[in-house]
């Protein structure tokens, strides 16, 4: 599906849009460090520009309707300027990794203005040995993780040399600012194209009535689930408290291939293993912070992806979550990684991601007032601590301008009462870790970062004396 002009969101997108507060920034993105030189900045702009054709929504903005009927929709911003977007900035000396992590933080902790498209990217010079970095920074209802590595190919490259771009080479010429009775028209549009939706999945249901209603025994006793979570609230711990505008940022690097053979030593996934490893991070935290974790296990939002194979080429968020364990209260980091593995073994053979998209679903008729209720007992604290997503990266590497793409760690978000939020993802061998949290609430954050690299050390030391040890 084309990004038009005048498409209305969806409501997970929308809900983005609610949950945003003077506090609560509602974008993410990524740091990504480059070998050589940096570009010129024109040189830099220039790229951009060739390729903007690739992702129609980066022109695009917001609009509402005068009556507030339904949610927003994109347009053209017939005033779109690249150079608004595009920022220049420079490390002071010495360019150390201290000081880009904290010009990052400074960065992610600016809203985005949504008078204009809903991003920015920073090129910034000034790093030791001779390198340089890209801050990439979207809202989230532009983009979700997944989506995000396609919409890479504005910038990324394959090859050092890349092939010629294909276009028509026409200017781009933005739609004319639309008027209050054409976005009446456009939201009413995407109202009625969603009961069409519905009246076909009716008629559906009525030509084969026992599928349909497994899928609805299927639903109700997801949203059971969900319900079920929210009655049995997650703990309270240092991690939840009222944050500020202000934040600060850890990127740790680890190696994929690690997780890998901790996988292969004791079981479970990759994805079992990160949890494990953060569960780990966050027990020492606790004690440091001097909270007993005898029998305390933290509730973790983990996002997950139901966009198909033959839809990542298209905008909007196709996602919902579930809320995986992170058993602070064991010790032993192998039991630790077994009871994991068990644990999101049962959510994913629960209804809980089921139930998830069947609300979303419903929210296609919800009027904004109640679509930001919704959004806002999707995010509330008593459901989870913290944020941990895992974005699986391309294994090979990427160019921007015929320089290599050397390191990439991602960034989330902080909902409200959330002081931290960890992204992870995996590119060309490496498993990186972007940890986000309020400048006030964490100031040891580092001591989170520096946990994760310990509890992840120990798991590697365990796997290979199970590896060295005679059956």
């Amino acid at each position: 599906m084309a990004q038009r002009h005048l498409d209305r969101l969806t409501p997970v997108d929308a809900s983005f849009l609610h949950q945003e507060g003077p506090t609560s920034h509602m974008h993410v993105g990524g740091l990504t460090i480059v070998e050589g030189p940096p570009p010129s900045m024109e040189e830099f702009l220039e790229q951009i520009r060739r390729r903007l054709h690739l992702v129609p929504r980066y022109r695009h903005k917001l609009a509402h309707t005068a009556l507030d009927s339904g949610r927003p929709v994109w347009i053209d911003d017939p005033s779109f300027n690249v150079e608004y977007h595009i920022r220049h900035a420079a490390l002071p000396t010495p360019g150390g990794w201290e000081q880009l992590q904290s010009l990052t933080a400074w960065i992610f902790s600016q809203q985005l203005d949504r008078s204009k498209p809903l991003w920015e990217m920073w090129l910034i010079e000034g790093l030791q040995d001779d390198r340089f970095a890209l801050i990439s920074k979207t809202h989230h209802a532009l983009i979700d993780g997944i989506a995000g590595i396609d919409l890479a190919t504005v910038l990324f490259d394959l090859s050092p040399k890349p092939p010629p771009l294909r276009h028509s080479g026409r200017a781009w010429q933005p739609h004319r600012e639309p008027g209050a009775a054409e976005l009446l028209a456009a939201g009413l549009r995407g109202a009625v194209r969603t009961g069409i939706e519905l009246a076909e999945g009716a008629l559906d249901a009525l030509s084969h009535p026992d599928h349909a209603f497994a899928r609805a025994r299927e639903a109700a006793e997801g949203i059971g689930e969900i319900v079920w979570a929210g009655l049995n609230p997650a703990p309270e711990t240092p991690l939840n408290v009222d944050i500020g505008p202000h934040r600060r940022f850890v990127g740790v690097a680890s190696s994929l291939q690690d997780f890998k053979l901790v996988k292969n030593a004791f079981g479970g996934t990759v994805n079992d293993v990160v949890l494990t490893v953060v569960a780990g991070a966050l027990r020492s935290f606790l004690i440091s912070r001097g909270v007993r974790t005898e029998g305390m296990e933290l509730r973790a939002l983990v996002p997950v992806s139901v966009r198909a194979e033959d839809e990542h080429h298209q905008g909007g968020n196709r996602i919902v979550v579930m809320r995986g364990p992170l058993p602070v209260y064991i010790v032993d980091p192998i039991q630790r990684l077994r009871f994991v593995s068990e644990a999101m073994d049962g959510l994913k053979e629960s209804k809980q991601a089921l139930g998830a998209e069947v609300i979303a679903g419903v929210q296609n008729f919800a009027p904004p007032t109640i679509l930001a209720q919704a959004s806002r007992l999707n995010f509330s604290t008593r459901l989870f601590n913290l944020l941990v997503t895992n974005v699986p990266g391309p294994q090979f590497p990427l160019y921007v301008l015929g320089r290599e793409m050397l390191e990439a760690y991602p960034v989330a978000f902080l909902p409200q009462h959330h002081a931290l939020a960890i992204a992870i993802m995996s590119y060309n061998g490496q498993m990186n870790f972007g940890l986000l949290g309020d400048f006030d609430a964490l100031p040891d954050i580092d001591a989170i970062g520096q946990n994760i690299a310990e509890e992840l050390s120990r798991l590697l030391s365990l796997a290979r004396e199970t590896a060295t040890t005679p059956a």
